[in-house]
């Protein structure tokens, strides 16, 4: 397998893991849940993320595998959730997964990241 595309979904996820956490940094529940362009945005790149962390389970299940501290199975759940269930998407599920969840992957993606660097 191409460590390249390892390495780019990494980078994928990495990114708008980033991009979610800059968009909502000052940011209350309430005014998520009021700004329709951040929500939007938010769910956007955790479908991004959720893409990027299925085919990293697809194609390299070697190194899924021994990165069990990565919720890949829920990522990839997220994703299918949203994008099959667009218009039931619970902004508290959402906003409890950007408050929670990212800054988790945000901080396991970069000690993957510096260990393979």
């Amino acid at each position: 397998m191409n460590d390249q595309r390892l390495t780019d979904y990494l980078d994928y996820m990495h990114r708008a893991a980033s991009s979610i956490s800059h968009y909502t940094e000052h940011y209350s529940k309430d005014d998520f849940i009021k700004d329709e362009r951040t929500h939007q945005a938010v769910i956007m790149n955790l479908i991004i993320i959720g893409e990027a962390a299925t085919k990293t389970m697809d194609m390299f299940p070697d190194f899924t595998q021994s990165n069990t501290e990565i919720e890949w199975h829920k990522m990839r759940g997220m994703r299918n959730r949203i994008a099959h269930g667009y218009f039931d998407i619970n902004l508290d599920v959402v906003w409890d997964t950007v408050r929670i969840a990212i800054p988790e992957l945000l901080k396991r993606l970069n000690v993957i990241r510096s260990n393979n660097h």
